[in-house]
Formats: structure tokens, C-alpha cells, sequence
């Protein structure tokens, strides 16, 4: 790898699926703006996201469907009269 190009301020970081509570404490320079006090009994700076590998049907296998913006409705709303 190329020296000088990757950033220096790596931290323990949690990240948390929203969709199910699944959370996991990791190496990251990903800015945050919320805390969470973890099991080892320290705070650690978090993460919040809409997907991660206990959610993604690739993982799981299921088929699970994360609608966090309302972007489903939106379409078929949009598209509704168009049925052949």
C-alpha cells in the first residue's frame, strides 16, 4: 500500500443496525456524534446504520425488507396508474 494516503486516527467505534439491535465494536476513523456505553463497561463512540450483515438477505438468507424512508410506498404511489 502507499504510504501517507490512509488516515492515522483509527478508534474502537460501534456500529448498530437499526433495523434489529445488532451492534459490533470495531477499528474505525468514521466520524461519529453519539456514545454508547458498551459491555466491557466503556463508552464508545457509535455508529448508526440501516443495514449490516444480520439484516442483508445475502447473509441471512431471508428475505428481509428494510423500508426506512417510506421509498416503496413512494414508487408504487408514483406508478400505481400505469398497470397494463
Amino acid at each position: 500500500m502507499k504510504k501517507g494516503i490512509h488516515p492515522e486516527d483509527y478508534r474502537f467505534v460501534v456500529f448498530k443496525d437499526t433495523s434489529n439491535d445488532f451492534a459490533f465494536l470495531t477499528r474505525s476513523c468514521a466520524p461519529a456524534k453519539e456514545t454508547i456505553k458498551w459491555e466491557d463497561g466503556n463508552e464508545y463512540p457509535l455508529i448508526k446504520m440501516d443495514i449490516s450483515s444480520a439484516s442483508h438477505p445475502f447473509y441471512t438468507g431471508k428475505m428481509k425488507l428494510v423500508d426506512t424512508a417510506g421509498r416503496i410506498d413512494k414508487f408504487k404511489n408514483r406508478y400505481k396508474n400505469l398497470k397494463k
